[in-house]
Parts: structure tokens; sequence; C-alpha cells
């Protein structure tokens, strides 16, 4: 049974405009102007026990409302909804201690207190045994290596640290579901990692269901093998990351570097020219062509050095944000499953 169904769900605000201005002020105690936002547009997915799956889009797409309206903060305009088998805005006891949230830009833990102290509150309010306390605190404190930091003040202690105790304060209850939302914003690489490698750890061993939103694509990338993507609050991709840039952008990119300087001219017979600095060059090439290509660059240039990659899954997601779900040339139509509820990519192999 999926961990997470997700059902033609949509959420609208509604909201007034005014315009700056004493004149305005006094014009809306009459009269105003009702304007609504969809935030979310019936999207539908479902996410499978024990799966990590990471959940993209722009800024004002509809991620953290749609973590809000999962996790029961938000009551939603249409469509369902389940996790763990409990509809999440009903609320229940039963349903609370089953699923945790972390947001990296709200905090959970009392500023001026030792994080011990709100570790401590949560023991309660989750009716811990003291036992079991004792045993969890002692767990994850030593795997993101924050045993000495449990009785310093939470104002006194770097980003970094607050966010391991973040998380700390969230497992408290061993939940089945954790929800993340940006949870390495703002940290420093060693901090990122350790946080990658510890929810790692978690899902092995405890098998813990993960959605994850953040902008930070190493996060995405090495933690979930799928990813559903929305934008102006639909869904616009379902599936394998590794598999966006497959049918989105057939094309390779070849970094060349050279004996001495080449005209920009010359180069654009070889592919698209993304960049010339001095005797390095990178274009962009089809991938159809891309071996005729490489052997007529090897035999017409002066070169010293020669790689062909692929276009980065930033840049594909990128142009998925762009697009928007619109349908265009180059890319398969996008289709529903109606019994599954999941959105996939036709002539996309599953």
């Amino acid at each position: 049974m999926p961990a997470i169904i997700v059902d033609r769900l949509s959420k609208s605000f509604d909201y007034y405009k005014k315009e700056a201005g004493l004149s305005h002020s006094f014009r809306n105690l009459f009269y105003r102007k009702p304007l609504r936002k969809d935030a979310v547009t019936e999207i539908s997915f479902r996410v499978e026990e024990a799966e990590m799956v990471g959940f993209l889009g722009p800024n004002g797409a509809g991620k953290t409302t749609t973590l809000k309206m999962l996790t029961g903060i938000l009551h939603p305009t249409a469509g369902e909804a389940s996790v763990l088998g409990y509809v999440p805005w009903e609320r229940r006891k039963a349903f609370k201690k089953q699923f945790a949230i972390v947001m990296g830009q709200k905090s959970q833990l009392w500023w001026d207190l030792p994080a011990n102290e709100s570790l401590m509150l949560n023991k309660c309010i989750y009716e811990i045994e003291d036992r079991s306390f004792g045993r969890i605190v002692g767990e994850l404190s030593e795997l993101l290596d924050v045993r000495d930091l449990l009785s310093v003040q939470v104002r006194r202690l770097s980003l970094g640290e607050r966010m391991k105790l973040e998380l700390i304060a969230a497992l408290l209850h061993e939940p089945k579901v954790l929800f993340l939302d940006e949870p390495t914003i703002g940290l420093d690489l060693l901090s990122q990692r350790k946080i990658r490698e510890f929810l790692k750890t978690l899902n092995r061993e405890r098998r813990t269901t993960v959605l994850l939103t953040s902008h930070n694509m190493n996060d995405i990338v090495d933690l979930c093998k799928r990813t559903v993507i929305i934008n102006g609050g639909k869904v616009i991709y379902d599936g394998d990351l590794a598999k966006v840039n497959g049918w989105l952008d057939q094309r390779k990119i070849v970094r060349v570097s050279l004996a001495e300087p080449v005209e920009r001219r010359r180069l654009e017979a070889y592919g698209i020219v993304r960049s010339v600095e001095d005797v390095e060059a990178v274009l962009e090439v089809e991938k159809t062509f891309v071996k005729e290509q490489a052997k007529r660059i090897l035999d017409d240039l002066p070169v010293v050095d020669f790689t062909i990659e692929d276009v980065s899954i930033e840049e594909g997601i990128a142009q998925l944000y762009r697009n928007g779900g619109e349908e265009n040339e180059s890319a398969p139509e996008i289709r529903q499953d109606v019994r599954h509820g999941v959105y996939a990519l036709d002539g996309v192999p599953d």
C-alpha cells in the first residue's frame, strides 16, 4: 500500500488587491475587488513505503502548499489525499504520531533554551517513554555528531547545528513519513553532506518514507531516484530523475581545450557555441551527430583535451520550469494514468 496518495488535489486562496496610499485605503473600506490564486491545481501522485521522492518546482509552484495539505496544516479546496491511510486535514491523534515535517526556514526549537529542553517538551507531547526517549536521542545525536550541543542554548548554535537538532526533534517519535522542506538551505557543504548521509541511513535502516523539496540539486540527485516536478500548481513530470534530459533535450555538451585560440565563427561549424574563453570552448551538439562532429573536431582543430558530457540535470529541470508543462514539439505528451492517479511521459520507458 502506498504511504502517500494524492488524487486531484487543489488549493485556492482568496485575497484582495490594494493600491498604495491613504485614498486607496479609504476606498477599500467600502469596496474591495476579490481575487483568487490557484496555488495547486488537481495534482496527483503516489509515494510508496520507504521511497525517497524529490518534490521540485520553482518558487511559487505550490510545493510548500502541497506539503501543508499533506500534513493537515491546510484544508484543500478540492481533491483527496491520504497519508498512511489517514486523511491529513482530519488531524487525528494517531496520524500526528506517524509523520513529521521539517521546514528549513522555520524552527520548532525554543530559541532561548538549550535543545534538550525542547526535546523534553516533544517527548511529553508525543507521550514517549523515558527509555525510548533516551535511546532515540542517543542514537540520533551520535549519527549527527551533536551530542555535545544538546545542552547549548539554541541561539548560540550555527545554522547547520540547529538543523541537525531540528531533525532530532522531528524524529523523536520515530515517524513513518518525513516531509522535508528545504532542509539544507543556507548550510555549508559539510553540513549538507552530513544531513544527506543521515537521511540515507534513516531510510535504509528504518524504512522511513521521505518527500523532499529542495532547490539544492545535490540533495535531490544524492537522495532521490524519482522526482515529481510541479509548476504553476500542476504536475509536469513524474518519473526517474535521470530521464529528464533523455526526452527533453537530445543533445551533448562537448568541452574542448585547444593548443591555440580558434575563432568563434570557425567553431560554429561543429555545433552551437556556448562559450569561448581563450583556448577553452564549450559546444552543444545534437546527440545523433556527436560521433561525426567529434571526429571532425579532432581532425580539424588543434585539440589538447576533449570531453563529451550529458546536459546537466539542472538544465533539464530549468527547461521544464520555463516550459511550465506546456506542449512543445521536442517534448512527449504528458499523460495521466487515471487508475493510479500518476503522471507519466509518453515515449519514455518506465
